[in-house]
């Protein structure tokens, strides 16, 4: 931070930037992001090219040029970097997380936006990328599995099970276990073009297939869940 002083030394210094909230602060913190964010790409880059276990630290400080100081005093440990990998990509592509489901018209319709959004974030090539990463290391590192679950599937399908219970509350659905029906939907939309997907067999069509896949579950869903 500035003193009053080191202000009026510095052409165009202001009170407001000594004060520690002022232009040159904004823009010290503007650097520091996009430098914890430039450590988080490469990361997530060398990750899916090498693979956790063969990605070091200091191959990462080395891709951004920065110190390997400066990268472990912003993440303690590879593990953390990871987090934070996982994180960004959630934030960035995790549209099953934040889709509006209370506003559809009916159950099925719901299940429909809930499927799409589905589809949408596992067909991904940054998730896709991340579920592949994650099982190829998940004997070695299990602790990758924990941290991928706790931050997207897991709270996607508690949130998606707090809509199915509200449905069977209303009498929409059958009274059963909401957090398994939540489970059965997702094996449902899973199971075809996404599993295929995740094996390295992609074809063209692939959206579109996803898209009746997902109708499909829906109908299937109905036929055991619906009240």
């Amino acid at each position: 931070m500035l003193s009053a002083a080191s202000s009026e030394m510095i052409p165009g210094g202001t009170e407001q930037d000594a004060a520690g909230d002022g232009p040159a602060d904004s823009r010290a913190d503007n650097r520091a992001d996009s430098r914890r964010q430039a450590y988080i790409d490469a990361a997530q880059r060398l990750f899916f090219a090498h693979g956790y276990g063969a990605t070091s630290m200091n191959a990462i400080a080395a891709a951004v040029g920065g110190s390997k100081t400066t990268l472990w005093s912003l993440f303690p440990s590879k593990l953390a970097l990871f987090e934070a990998v996982v994180e960004t990509i959630v934030r960035d592509f995790g549209r099953a997380l934040t889709v509006d489901l209370e506003s559809a018209p009916d159950v099925e319709a719901g299940l429909v936006r809930m499927g799409d959004a589905l589809m949408e974030t596992l067909m991904s090539d940054e998730v896709t990328g991340m579920h592949r990463l994650v099982m190829g290391e998940a004997a070695r590192v299990p602790e990758l599995g924990r941290v991928m679950f706790e931050r997207g599937p897991g709270p996607g399908m508690a949130r998606f099970a707090g809509w199915l219970e509200r449905q069977m509350q209303a009498g929409r659905l059958k009274q059963g276990d909401p957090q398994l029906a939540a489970q059965q939907f997702s094996g449902l939309c899973r199971a075809g073009v996404v599993d295929r997907h995740l094996m390295g067999m992609t074809s063209p069509d692939n959206v579109e297939q996803g898209r009746r896949e997902v109708r499909a579950a829906a109908a299937t869903f109905m036929t055991a869940w619906g009240a």
